[in-house]
């Protein structure tokens, strides 16, 4: 993020899995936006609270890859990220939402838990709004080396989904057969959330397709608008001749 000229960051690390988090309270009020790669125990009150009036009010967040796997029984924090996988979901915690037909499927009768993956490796993901400011000019099918996140749950209300992928291995080798979200942008409040199911490690992460869409996402949500360029080429799905 820094090599676009754009950001000042700020790190905020929680304590260790082993101490409390009582005294975690960063001060989010003080940021345009917060970018979470937080997977573990649930916040404080405190916390919880004030992260909930930040985005209520305005505030902007990015939600990158595991970062959608804790607080299942946070109801807010759950309406702001749209999907989720693990920490107990199922049922109860939403419908399975998928892209089937140009459209997004919110399927509320199928039962089984939220969250499951195929092993890693590199995917296609196909720009389904090809036209919004963060994959404007992006190739509209490109490769990614990460993890493919599928059977995602949630309340998956006011969600647009940008980018979808087809986990298409069997079903015992973690695959579903079916286009799951993996770009993701939602409203909550007055707030902008830029969700993406992608960046399982540094390998992903450095790939020329997350770099552009987490930085211009970062900044969409913000501004509403996108002045980063594409800085290196995105492997691409060559067409058939």
């Amino acid at each position: 993020m820094l090599d676009t000229d754009k950001f000042v960051v700020d790190v905020v690390t929680s304590p260790s899995e082993n101490e409390s988090l009582a005294d975690f309270n960063p001060a989010f009020s003080k940021y345009d936006v917060i970018v979470l790669n937080y997977n573990g125990k649930m916040w404080n009150k405190n916390a919880r609270e004030n992260f909930v009036d930040y985005v209520r009010k305005g505030g902007g967040v990015v939600v990158v890859h595991a970062a959608n796997n804790p607080f299942s029984k946070w109801e807010e924090y759950n309406d702001m990220i749209g999907i989720g996988g693990w920490g107990g979901r199922n049922k109860s915690s939403g419908p399975y939402c998928y892209w089937v037909d140009g459209k997004l499927v919110r399927d509320h009768d199928s039962d089984g838990p939220g969250g499951g993956h195929e092993g890693y490796g590199e995917f296609v993901v196909e720009n389904r709004q090809p036209d919004h400011p963060v994959l404007k000019g992006m190739p509209a099918k490109w490769l990614q080396p990460d993890e493919l996140y599928n059977f995602m749950r949630g309340p998956g209300q006011h969600m647009e989904v940008l980018a979808t992928a087809y986990s298409a291995s069997p079903r015992d080798k973690g695959g579903s057969g079916r286009h799951e979200p993996m770009i993701m942008t939602l409203t909550y409040g007055k707030g902008q959330i830029f969700h993406t199911t992608l960046g399982h490690n540094v390998g992903s992460i450095k790939s020329a397709g997350f770099k552009a869409i987490f930085t211009r996402g970062t900044e969409w949500v913000v501004t509403g608008q996108v002045t980063i360029p594409l800085l290196s080429r995105i492997p691409q799905v060559q067409s058939a001749v």
